[in-house]
């Protein structure tokens, strides 16, 4: 049986965990891409990248690490520093990471790609599947669903997996 492959944009090891989970189980091969210039600070990013790295060792999966241009995602975002977690600042990083997953997946060959994203109980599914859905290839799955969240919690904590407090950026940072 040929399996069919995705690029998995992975925001965060605990939530490509359920995703990934997810994945395989429906028969996909997966390959992560970890693309984040929205992470802030660099230690922040680094933190994330080893546990993604980490989960990628673990399944024995193929990870790809995009360039981390915090700057580049800044000017992106300009003008909505003080935007609300979950508004506009919110979908202008989704789609910088997702149109940068879309041209990774075009230039690797790969047919679909999806996202992590899905997972987060603070962001809105629907509000990512448009963004996406002009970027060719996306496949939209709702990693929320079969309490989705929960389980990303169940598997961060058998694979010793980095959790983090806050989505990514310095914005998002709670005090």
């Amino acid at each position: 049986m040929i399996k069919k492959k995705i690029l998995l944009h992975t925001c965060c090891a605990p939530c490509a965990s359920t995703s990934g989970e997810r994945l395989i189980t429906e028969g996909w091969d997966i390959t992560l891409f970890y693309s984040n210039s929205n992470i802030f600070p660099e230690s922040e990013y680094i933190k994330r990248l080893d546990s993604a790295n980490k989960l990628a060792k673990i399944w024995n999966v193929p990870l790809i690490t995009d360039s981390w241009d915090h700057e580049e995602w800044r000017n992106y975002v300009k003008g909505y520093e003080k935007e609300p977690e979950g508004g506009s600042r919110c979908s202008l990083c989704f789609e910088f990471n997702l149109k940068r997953t879309a041209d990774k997946a075009e230039e690797l060959g790969f047919t679909a790609f999806t996202t992590t994203l899905t997972l987060g109980p603070y962001k809105n599914s629907k509000v990512i599947f448009n963004i996406a859905s002009k970027f060719p290839g996306f496949m939209e799955f709702n990693f929320k669903k079969k309490n989705g969240f929960l389980r990303s919690v169940e598997l961060s904590k058998k694979y010793g997996l980095y959790r983090q407090n806050y989505c990514g950026c310095e914005f998002s940072i709670r005090e």
